[in-house]
């Protein structure tokens, strides 16, 4: 019995130390969530492998900043503009992750199917939370862009055509960077100097993003998630009432300056409703935005991230419709 008491003993102590450093740092969940997140964009990058087409050229593991490790590029395009100073209308994608997981070598198959299609596209890192916080990528992106602009021959990038586009948190992060270039009060609210001016910008692609902070519904199952990954993109848990954060929500402070858009998001993701919201905002300011909702009852359902499914019917029209968006720019 005093064995038994003491190994009881023990394991009380084990799962009170476990729920108290859940309790002080979102570094214990995050850990598990990053884990569950690079195995699902190993399997999607696996996955794109067979719709990549042949004729793409690449260079990897550009560094754009030689101050930061994290600071990293690629560049894709089409292998007739090789060994050429021919330079193409370049798509930026910044990949998701919630902030806290991912890289740019997990989109770099989608990359390639967009590169495949006549454009320069670029696949950028950047810092992930928690071990930096907001507002290090915008800030990380918009150097990245400088980067772009000033190697833009070598990477048959037409600097006066880009587009910007991202993923989940990625969408979030490029729909900032295109704010700061468009809106010098949000440039200056978040003490950015933009790499780039407004008529460089064609437009933006955004899929599966959060864009209000205040919105987000941290009850649920979803809930957790979303308290993890805000507190640790923020840097605190009280990251409703931060001051700082509030410029995150970057639907309160979008205007008529804002590119063209395509935004879309499946019927089953979480983070529709925050799509529909930057969708209805921009539109309200005059902005041109096309986009790709479903209704509530397409089967089967849509989950975050479909458009990467290039499988199934929805993730290839989705892709379709992407290309006559960048067509049209």
């Amino acid at each position: 019995m005093k064995i038994l008491a003491w190994i009881l003993g023990i394991a009380v102590a084990f799962v009170a130390i476990v729920w108290l450093a859940f309790q002080l740092s979102p570094w214990p969940a995050v850990l598990l969530i990053r884990r569950g997140f690079d195995k699902g964009a190993a399997e999607a990058s696996q996955a794109l492998e067979k719709h990549v087409p042949a004729g793409v050229s690449e260079l990897r593991n550009e560094t754009y900043d030689a101050s930061d490790p994290d600071r990293h590029l690629d560049v894709f395009f089409p292998s007739d503009v090789k060994n050429s100073d021919r330079t193409l209308m370049t798509v930026v994608w910044i990949h998701g992750g919630a902030w806290i997981s991912g890289t740019k070598d997990q989109i770099a198959n989608y990359a390639k199917v967009l590169a495949g299609n006549g454009y320069t596209v670029v696949g950028v890192d950047y810092s992930v939370a928690p071990g930096k916080t907001y507002p290090t990528p915008v800030r990380q992106v918009n150097t990245a862009l400088g980067y772009l602009v000033k190697n833009a021959q070598r990477l048959h990038v037409d600097s006066s055509r880009f587009v910007l586009a991202g993923d989940s948190g990625g969408a979030h992060i490029a729909a900032q960077v295109v704010n700061v270039i468009s809106v010098p009060s949000y440039a200056s609210a978040l003490r950015i100097t933009p790499s780039l001016q407004r008529s460089q910008v064609r437009g933006m692609v955004l899929f599966c993003g959060p864009y209000d902070v205040g919105k987000v519904k941290l009850d649920g199952s979803f809930g957790g998630f979303l308290r993890t990954v805000l507190w640790s993109y923020s840097g605190t848990k009280d990251f409703m009432t931060n001051p700082q954060f509030a410029t995150a929500s970057v639907v309160n402070y979008v205007t008529g300056e804002f590119p063209p858009s395509f935004i879309s998001a499946g019927n089953a993701d979480p983070l529709e409703p925050q799509s529909r919201e930057l969708a209805e905002a921009l539109a309200s300011h005059g902005v041109l935005v096309d986009t790709l909702f479903f209704p509530k009852d397409y089967a089967p359902p849509l989950a975050h991230e479909y458009q990467f499914n290039l499988d199934v019917t929805a993730g290839r029209g989705a892709l379709n419709r992407m290309l006559a968006f960048l067509s049209a720019r």
